[in-house]
């Protein structure tokens, strides 16, 4: 087996705020809320001390993994003999605290309830507002936001940032960060020869016994679990693991139908060689497939 890693450009978080800052100011300018600026900044008192226009501040301030949302399985393709296994993304969750900042509180709450009434309203980002947006567009395209309860105090939260005490709206957002660290291995050895004699016999008297695989498909190529599979000549059966696998050990050397039937009542037959077969096997085609591999 082999480390791979090759990083992929991830620009998701920057890619955010940009879609953020579209999305607020397009729907803010649909209800008349005219130059409005949209910021990330700390809210601190220097910074607010400095505003000219009314202001909406999403300040990213908590970001974890979504432990609860985490994948336990890597990834498998295979092709040509090989198998790359990748792990499972990484799940994040971003925390943004969201302020509304005008001269007038009544004008800060009319600003803040409309923002409250956009952030709530859109469950996944617009894909129009990702257009031109690097690889970090591809990942907010399947992102999940919600209005969600603060991880921690807020009167701690504004202590930590240097400002004063504020209403503020928290919203969250999951996305995922593929790995690029995977694992190949191949290509994969599916055939196996045992030879024996008897210790009391002559030297040149061997019994060749070999072990063969193969696998259980569907019509649209997905690996069917728990198959039953059988070489009724032999007086052997097995069954597909979750991969759709199955393997056969010491089988002398012939010409074999091997048969398949899957829990839905499907099945399939094929025909195998051995030395040096292997039997790939396919339920609900017009025709089953076997492979012969030399």
């Amino acid at each position: 087996m082999t480390l791979v890693v090759d990083v992929p450009l991830n620009t998701a978080i920057a890619d955010l705020d940009e879609a953020l800052r579209s999305l607020l100011r397009r729907e803010l300018k649909r209800h008349g809320f005219e130059g409005v600026d949209v910021a990330f900044d700390a809210p601190s008192k220097d910074w607010s001390g400095k505003l000219t226009n009314p202001t909406v501040d999403l300040f990213l301030y908590d970001l974890r993994e979504a432990s609860s949302r985490a994948q336990l399985a890597p990834d498998e393709q295979r092709s040509n003999g090989q198998s790359v296994v990748t792990p499972p993304a990484l799940e994040l969750e971003l925390t943004y605290a969201v302020t509304a900042w005008t001269k007038a509180v009544e004008d800060e709450h009319r600003l803040l309830s409309q923002v409250l009434a956009i952030l709530f309203s859109y469950k996944r980002l617009p894909a129009e507002l990702l257009d031109g947006a690097l690889d970090g567009g591809t990942v907010l395209s399947r992102a999940e936001t919600s209005v969600g309860r603060p991880r921690e105090e807020k009167a701690d939260f504004w202590t930590s940032v240097g400002g004063q005490y504020k209403a503020s709206i928290d919203f969250v957002v999951h996305i995922q960060v593929a790995s690029g660290a995977s694992f190949v291995r191949g290509p994969e050895v599916r055939t196996q020869t045992i030879r024996t004699r008897m210790s009391d016999g002559p030297a040149r008297t061997l019994t060749e016994l070999h072990r063969v695989a193969g696998t259980v498909s569907d019509e649209e190529a997905q690996p069917v679990a728990g198959a039953w599979v059988a070489i009724p000549s032999a007086g052997l059966w097995t069954a597909t693991n979750p991969d759709g696998r199955f393997r056969f050990d010491r089988i002398q050397p012939g010409s074999y139908d091997v048969l398949v039937r899957t829990a839905a009542g499907e099945e399939a037959q094929g025909a195998l060689e051995v030395p040096g077969g292997t039997v790939d096997l396919q339920v609900g085609a017009e025709s089953p497939r076997a492979r012969r591999r030399t």
